[in-house]
């Protein structure tokens, strides 16, 4: 990287214009975070292939003035040893409430039976609206509650495409912030091992939350303005990719600067050689990662397609707070960021000694037996993908417990023909 610009990102008075100009910019972002979830397209299409026959057929329906955000909730009951008939009546009492509901689009079917006669199943057709699959779980909430108000040994069960839609919602509630803070603890235990200081790691987890709140109003923007597709998906690996590619190049940046503060007394000479020396290995790194989420535009599934552009303005923000606000940060601090391990002028360097050092002594006289060998494990330990099975997860290998949707569509599959708990629509 060049050596005008690693002065500048360091320079005694512009440092103090760089601190200013990220905290503002992040300040003026953080209202749009709040907006991403408001862009976010979770709706069938937009998981789907563009070319998909199910694609095509919501396209036809909506030609055909039918609604596609019609969504069956399927009630299935069951007793063990046949319905009674106080069964029976509690069914047909569930199917005339749920004709009053308020979310109801058509008729509610059934009550139809099981040929074994231990079964009974209701089809509600619900739609939530514009809200999507995430207003489909309060009004399933209202279909359970009818539902758990029957005679004592009667199960009954709210399945099918609603039933799923609701217990991946409430599977997802709080997840953007479960993760984030998941990833910032990760992170910060992995500074504090590598720093060896309490203060050190306050830094760079600052760096990368602007450039979390950057990149989501950038992504934001680019939903709201230039049609970028966004889901739940992509705004959930946001997050723990900024954080953790940040804190990555913040490393290197950090350890580079750590070696220049011992060979030099001020620090603003410091910073710009570890600037110009890190920055070249900081940018490919980035560069690299950038190009490889944008191989995902090629994707069949619109939201993987989705999650490449989107990945890619998170690691390039990133990038280019790292590289500026960080630098600027670390020189403002001083070293005593670095207590209780202070990197004085002539004191000796840490990584000159160690199992790594060792190992570099190693690699040194025989860089080429090295890389074959390495190459050689890498392989063979890569040899299982040619037996990887990527079909896909089941309904129920979706979720790491066991909720009521996949209970009841075990029931249904039990005591009814296959499909039946998951009805298509034509």
């Amino acid at each position: 990287m060049g050596r005008s610009f690693a002065s500048r990102v360091s320079h005694r008075r512009l440092k103090w214009v760089i601190l200013a100009f990220w905290l503002v910019l992040a300040a003026v972002s953080a209202p749009l975070t709040g907006g991403l979830t408001d862009q976010q397209d979770n709706d069938i299409a937009s998981w789907l292939p563009g070319d998909a026959e199910s694609t095509v057929a919501l396209e036809r329906q909506i030609a055909l003035g039918s609604d596609p955000d019609v969504v069956p909730a399927v009630i299935v009951y069951e007793r063990e040893g046949g319905l009674t008939a106080a069964d029976q009546e509690a069914v047909g009492e569930d199917a005339r409430a749920l004709a009053g509901l308020e979310a109801l689009d058509g008729t509610v079917v059934g009550p139809i039976p099981s040929e074994d006669g231990q079964a009974a199943q209701l089809v509600v057709p619900i739609n939530p609206g514009s809200g999507g699959w995430e207003a489909i779980a309060p009004i399933v909430d209202d279909i359970r509650a009818e539902v758990s108000d029957g005679p004592d040994g009667l199960a009954g069960y709210v399945t099918g495409p609603a039933g799923q839609a609701a217990d991946s919602s409430e599977a997802f509630a709080g997840l953007d912030t479960t993760l984030l803070f998941a990833a910032l603890g990760v992170v910060i235990l992995i500074l504090l091992l590598t720093y060896r200081s309490p203060v050190l790691w306050i830094l760079p987890i600052f760096s990368a939350v602007i450039a979390l709140f950057c990149s989501q109003a950038v992504v934001y923007l680019l939903a709201r303005y230039a049609d970028l597709t966004v889901n739940a998906q992509s705004a959930s690996i946001l997050t723990v990719l900024v954080i953790g590619a940040g804190t990555d190049y913040a490393l290197l940046l950090v350890a580079r600067y750590r070696e220049e503060l011992r060979l030099h007394a001020d620090r603003h000479e410091a910073m710009p050689e570890a600037v110009h020396r890190a920055g070249p290995a900081v940018l490919a790194s980035g560069g690299t990662v950038i190009l490889g989420m944008l191989c995902l535009v090629a994707a069949d599934m619109n939201s993987t397609r989705g999650l490449g552009p989107v990945a890619a303005i998170g690691v390039g923000v990133a990038l280019v707070v790292l590289l500026t606000l960080l630098p600027a940060l670390l020189v403002i601090c001083g070293r005593w960021v670095f207590w209780p391990v202070r990197p004085a002028l002539g004191s000796p360097e840490p990584s000159a000694t160690g199992i790594w050092a060792r190992v570099g002594t190693l690699i040194t006289p025989r860089p080429r037996a090295v890389w074959l060998v390495t190459c050689a494990l890498l392989l063979a330990a890569s040899s299982g993908m040619f037996g990887l099975n990527a079909k896909g997860l089941t309904a129920a290998d979706s979720f790491r417990g066991t909720p009521e949707s996949i209970r009841g569509d075990a029931v249904a599959t039990e005591h009814f023909p296959g499909a039946a708990g998951n009805p298509s629509t034509c």
